[in-house]
């Protein structure tokens, strides 16, 4: 029930899934009166695996989707404001892991080096983190779909992105409906008998998937789901969204999604083919609609934009399957856009759907078994987006309220009192429950000028090695700015 991204991925997948087994029948109703917000979507490099397994080819999918090359994310100005003198603090997020020699772990060697002086930690851990400031592509045209050098995942047209997934779906045998839900018929034992149309009457099915967005129209508004608000640790609960125009069609695209700081939040910027999609998040307690148009405004440089707001609430629901109903997407829960974890949910619930649903026999096991890891997995996502927050410095009332420790759950504060003696390590997580590696939460402590004690011969390095190590990364990353293409080269070379 829905189309949009959540809709059209979760039936494409599954049909995919059980394509050629003759047990699954799959029928999407989505009402036309409904558009899809394409002011540029954000993904995280899961992204690539799931659109192979769809037997989507890369440069088709990059073609139809105005898409462009993600390597990171790059935050501006998070630690303190800009100041006076017009100094600004940066750092990147980026997609690589730290890079590894013969097991050797740089970290440790890059804690031991004199904090004034080093240069960031992703800098210094990995090639990407130059070629993606650089705004040189992931890989060259040479490269097979989904594979290249560097880890990489993608800016999109959500609009264009959800009409490839329909044809796609439809492919693949799913009955497309164009329809209006009127209402939904409960079955007597907490789930649902059919569903009520406008057009088509009275539907039934087995499994009903609550792809409605916010309205979650199955989920919420007719099994009553409980909804599980998280705005007392993650502020933001507005969005301020457009669509720009490139002025020059040969500007160099970023290579990263950029997340700019402001007094009350944040700012999106990413880089299309022909556009940029941008997009202020804030909290309403600490700014009004007004002062993010201006804050928007004052991003862009200008005012010949429509943008939109969009309002949400910051939570999940526990419960996301409910007998015959499940929940993926907006209707399960949403946290906000940092990171580009919407869609990452999408994945792994239709992917936890696709494994765990009975042919035969009670379904109640299978719903209890998804419901904890799905609930698990925002848990975790909710401190791993907690920890951008709450060691900046700025001074603003919005970023002082997230740095004090009352909203800070206390699964990361533990976690960040450890770390002030260790480093973040694999241990620390539960695989089925990670959407995030210890090595993110690394580029994200340490480019907010987390303090951790240095653990001398950790890394299984000297001095001197380490600084082999160091200069070595270096090297790659100077040969690779050499060896890979302008973004917008590339793209040009795939859309031609």
């Amino acid at each position: 029930m829905g189309g949009g991204t959540a809709g059209w991925l979760t039936a494409a997948y599954l049909a995919r899934f059980f394509e050629g087994t003759g047990q699954v029948d799959i029928t999407l109703l989505e009402s036309p009166d409904l558009g899809i917000i394409g002011v540029g979507e954000g993904t995280f490099p899961t992204i690539r695996g799931t659109l192979d397994f769809l037997g989507i080819e890369e440069r088709d999918f990059i073609r139809a989707s105005s898409a462009t090359f993600k390597q990171g994310i790059r935050f501006d100005d998070w630690l303190h404001a800009p100041r006076p003198d017009g100094s600004r603090h940066q750092y990147l997020h980026p997609f690589d892991a730290p890079f590894q020699a013969d097991e050797a772990n740089v970290l440790p060697g890059w804690l031991q080096q004199d904090a004034r002086s080093r240069p960031a930690f992703a800098q210094a851990a990995t090639i990407q983190h130059g070629v993606a400031i650089a705004g040189r592509a992931p890989k060259t045209r040479s490269e097979s779909g989904y594979s290249g050098p560097l880890d990489y995942a993608y800016h999109f047209d959500a609009g264009k992105f959800a009409a490839l997934l329909r044809r796609r779906a439809v492919d693949l045998g799913v009955h497309h409906v164009e329809g209006m839900l009127t209402g939904v018929e409960p079955d007597g034992a907490g789930g649902i008998a059919r569903i009520v149309t406008r057009d088509h009457g009275k539907l039934e099915a087995d499994l009903y998937i609550d792809c409605t967005g916010f309205r979650a129209a199955l989920i919420g508004e007719a099994l009553q789901a409980d909804f599980t608000s998280v705005r007392h640790i993650l502020f933001t609960d507005r969005a301020l969204a457009c669509k720009i125009p490139c002025a020059d069609p040969d500007a160099p695209i970023e290579s990263v999604t950029i997340a700019a700081a402001h007094a009350a939040g944040w700012t999106w910027d990413i880089g299309l083919e022909s556009a940029r999609g941008i997009g202020s998040v804030y909290s309403s307690a600490h700014m009004s609609d007004e002062e993010a148009a201006r804050t928007l405004r004052d991003y862009i440089g200008h005012d010949a934009y429509a943008a939109r707001i969009i309002p949400f609430e910051p939570g999940y629901r526990a419960r996301q399957w409910i007998g015959n109903c499940v929940a993926v997407g907006l209707s399960g829960g949403f946290l906000e856009p940092l990171e580009s974890t919407g869609i990452l949910m999408i994945e792994a619930a239709v992917a936890m759907i696709a494994e765990l649903l009975p042919m035969t026999g009670s379904v109640d096991a299978p719903a209890a078994r998804f419901n904890r890891l799905i609930a698990g997995r925002y848990e975790r996502i909710v401190d791993f987006l907690k920890l951008h927050y709450c060691l900046s410095r700025r001074e603003e009332p919005f970023w002082r309220d997230n740095a004090d420790p009352a909203s800070i759950p206390d699964s990361l504060k533990e976690m960040l009192k450890q770390w002030r003696h260790r480093p973040p390590s694999r241990f620390d997580f539960l695989l089925d429950l990670e959407s995030f590696a210890y090595f993110n939460y690394q580029y994200i402590l340490y480019g907010m000028g987390f303090e951790t004690e240095a653990a001398p011969g950790a890394s299984g390095l000297s001095d001197i090695g380490a600084q082999r190590l160091f200069a070595q990364i270096r090297h790659y990353g100077e040969q690779a700015m050499q060896d890979l293409p302008p973004h917008r080269t590339l793209i040009r070379q795939i859309n031609a």
